[in-house]
């Protein structure tokens, strides 16, 4: 499954931060774009993952869970 994102890319001395709006307490850091945008792409990862499980918490057994695809 893929998502788009949008990441905010700033300098700060010697080190890149990116973040990405739309997921709240998301944000990577490194010496290079490409390594902040790394860093930024597996905390959405695990943002998504572990909102998705406290989500699922609770949902009764006898539910149906099936997916939903959203084109932008």
């Amino acid at each position: 499954m893929q998502h788009e994102f949008v990441a905010v890319i700033e300098r700060d001395g010697e080190w890149f931060v990116a973040y990405a709006p739309e997921v709240p307490g998301a944000n990577g850091q490194g010496m290079t774009r490409e390594e902040a945008l790394a860093s930024l792409a597996e905390a959405i990862t695990l943002i998504l993952e572990d909102r998705r499980e406290e989500g699922l918490r609770g949902v009764p057994e006898s539910a149906e869970r099936t997916t939903v695809l959203v084109a932008a």
